[in-house]
């Protein structure tokens, strides 16, 4: 009775550091991740999916950056704008400075985290992490896009645009980028 009263606690035990080995995603996960200026954006939860294609679980953070040029380097992740790529002029070091006429908006990004290994996104040492500036999202969902006879993933989003703008952010491979569908008819 007792090996099997402490089997019984062995087992409670290794649930519990299982479950204590997957990392919450909260702001104390995101500022390890993205560092100090970086909080979790309220209202929005975190999206999974393969974004990269390589069969590997993904996590998109909706978060709130005020400085997110710096601790770019100490951090490891990448800043980029497919945004204002699209558009035109796409440096994050200048479009990072660039201020939202809508104060609610300032500092809005998206984290991404590319997962490895069996643990993917929560992996202590993740594949890649990158910080989308200037997407101005309202709501925002994972799914399949089509694009050049290929099916892939795609962060969908429903813009803070007055004319309901509808565009997606997807992986080409080497860096993000920023497609716009058009407005709403409402």
């Amino acid at each position: 009775m007792t090996l099997r009263f402490c089997g019984f606690v062995l087992v409670l035990f290794a649930a519990s550091l299982a479950s204590a080995a997957q990392p919450a995603v909260d702001d104390e996960f995101v500022q390890k991740q993205f560092g100090s200026s970086c909080k979790l954006q309220p209202g929005f939860s975190p999206l999974t999916g393969d974004l990269d294609g390589d069969g590997i679980e993904d996590v998109v953070i909706p978060a709130r950056c005020s400085k997110p040029m710096i601790d770019q380097a100490e951090d490891n992740f990448r800043v980029e704008d497919p945004y204002y790529t699209f558009f035109g002029y796409g440096n994050p070091k200048i479009t990072s400075e660039f201020a939202s006429e809508d104060p609610v908006a300032r500092g809005v990004v998206l984290l991404i985290i590319h997962g490895d290994g069996p643990d993917a996104w929560r992996s202590e040492t993740p594949k890649a992490k990158v910080m989308i500036i200037n997407f101005p999202y309202k709501t925002l969902v994972i799914k399949k896009m089509a694009l050049h006879k290929k099916t892939i993933m795609a962060i969908y989003a429903e813009e803070t645009s007055s004319d309901q703008m509808t565009s997606a952010l997807f992986w080409d491979g080497k860096k993000y980028r920023y497609v716009p569908f058009g407005s709403g008819m409402e």
